[in-house]
């Protein structure tokens, strides 16, 4: 995932050597020799991530970082922390002052990279949250209250019970977290219960060998009660490519086998916090709201939620100079399935159609039903090649397999149609002109779907210009 993102390194050299690595692996960077200068560039363009050297000013650098992670507008921009860190307390530090990530130079590149990744995933999520946060106060919702809080719980995980002791000792100061043990041995299964906040995973190499490092982390992503635990593993020095993997695998973070108490702390701390506002983020639809903003035949979102939602999405693609792409979907000859079949049928194929698109969109997609057989379907930074190719996958996914509807499960075929607009300017002569409405986006979406309509159904039009 391609990301922008914005180093601040008084060194030339450091600047020049660290974007030609960063620009190899696709991404758009913005070298800055100080932070006077880093603040100037997010005032015009807020970043996806900032890599911020602490050792030439270490006071600045660390006043630059506290301060992006006070401000709301900056807050979740991830920032990785890179220097020399020849003092103990020198990584703690750059945690304190809230850095997601500290990396001693020489930076490795493989795990730089898989830092980034990691770390971008994370932002996506939190960045979710918060839209969906905004669209519930556009809606007129009061925040729910806060509850009581309960603590935590820590699950160590290793074959090697001398690991639960060091996590007990680890975590004697913090009060509201609660450490208990999983012992395993090495190949035979994980134990059955391991839900927890959570997961301190011993990847040493005298607890579990490397394979069976990677078996356990897809296992632990994978099982229904830890899929969404936060993961921390504690690796040894080195081994740069064990590391990435780890990252890749899952795992949220990282810490070496010799780091302080105190960093351990602070990195558990923080995956924590994450992991409860991601919680927050699947609890949103199973709340209260539910019954206002979700369509009861379909249990899709309806019209109330979908259209601030979408001006949300369409300012969040304004500031960060993205495109955006607007579906509408039309089931083809819907009033001939409902004078055919009867209304009962015509509402199990909308709740399978609301099924199948729902199977097949992104968590960060937006969908909708907005009307009698109509679906609106949002995808953030979209090109017309990309919102071409997803259109036409859905397409496929209602036409390529008929629909079984009442007690005989009758056969019924289905197509759908669907009309493309875009956001903002693009070279290609199909497009619509930049708008930044999203009415216009909804209109232009549904002047296509006409279009679609005209051409035979079971087609995709993009919107003309």
């Amino acid at each position: 995932m391609p990301g922008d993102i914005l180093i601040v390194d008084s060194v030339a050299t450091n600047r020049i050597v660290l974007k030609v690595k960063l620009v190899a692996a696709q991404h758009r960077v913005r070298p800055c020799a100080d932070t006077a200068s880093a603040l100037a560039e997010i005032a015009t363009a807020l970043p996806d991530l900032v890599v911020l050297d602490v050792t030439t000013d270490s006071a600045a650098a660390l006043a630059f970082c506290r301060r992006l992670k006070q401000q709301a507008e900056t807050a979740l921009v991830p920032v990785i922390a890179t220097g020399s860190f020849s003092r103990p307390g020198d990584r703690v530090r750059a945690l304190e002052a809230g850095a997601d990530d500290v990396l001693a130079r020489p930076v490795n590149d493989q795990i730089l990279q898989a830092r980034i990744r990691s770390l971008l995933r994370a932002r996506d999520a939190n960045l979710e949250l918060r839209l969906r946060e905004d669209t519930r106060r556009a809606l007129g919702f009061a925040e729910a209250p806060a509850g009581f809080d309960p603590g935590a719980t820590v699950v160590a995980l290793s074959p090697d019970p001398r690991f639960l002791r060091c996590a007990d000792r680890k975590f004697a100061g913090c009060r509201n977290i609660r450490v208990r043990g999983a012992g395993f041995s090495p190949g035979a299964g994980l134990p059955g219960e391991l839900s927890g906040d959570l997961l301190l995973v011993d990847g040493r190499d005298a607890a579990l060998p490397e394979a069976e490092l990677y078996r356990l982390l897809s296992e632990l992503r994978s099982r229904s009660d830890t899929r969404n635990a936060a993961i921390l593993v504690v690796l040894p020095e080195g081994q740069a490519t064990v590391q990435a993997m780890a990252l890749d695998l899952g795992a949220n973070d990282l810490v070496t086998a010799g780091a302080s108490a105190q960093e351990l702390v602070l990195r558990a701390t923080g995956l924590i916090a994450d992991k409860r506002r991601n919680d927050a983020l699947r609890d949103t639809v199973r709340s209260g709201l539910r019954a206002a903003v979700t369509d009861p035949l379909t249990g899709l979102f309806n019209r109330r939620y979908a259209l601030p939602h979408l001006e949300n999405m369409a300012g969040r693609a304004t500031e960060a100079n993205h495109r955006m792409a607007v579906m509408v979907l039309d089931i083809d000859h819907f009033k001939d399935i409902n004078d055919r079949y009867g209304h009962a049928a015509g509402d199990e194929i909308l709740q399978q159609v609301a099924g199948r698109l729902r199977d097949n969109v992104r968590a960060v997609d937006l969908l909708a039903r907005i009307g009698g057989e109509e679906f609106l379907v949002a995808i953030p930074e979209s090109g017309a090649d990309h919102a071409r190719q997803a259109a036409e996958r859905l397409c496929q996914v209602i036409s390529r397999a008929p629909f079984y509807v009442g007690g005989d499960a009758h056969a019924i075929h289905v197509t759908m149609s669907i009309g493309v607009s875009l956001s903002g300017p693009d070279p290609a002569p199909l497009l619509s002109k930049a708008t930044a409405a999203t009415g216009d986006l909804v209109r232009a979406a549904d002047l296509a779907l006409y279009a679609a309509k005209g051409s035979g159904r079971n087609t995709v039009s993009l919107s003309a210009a």
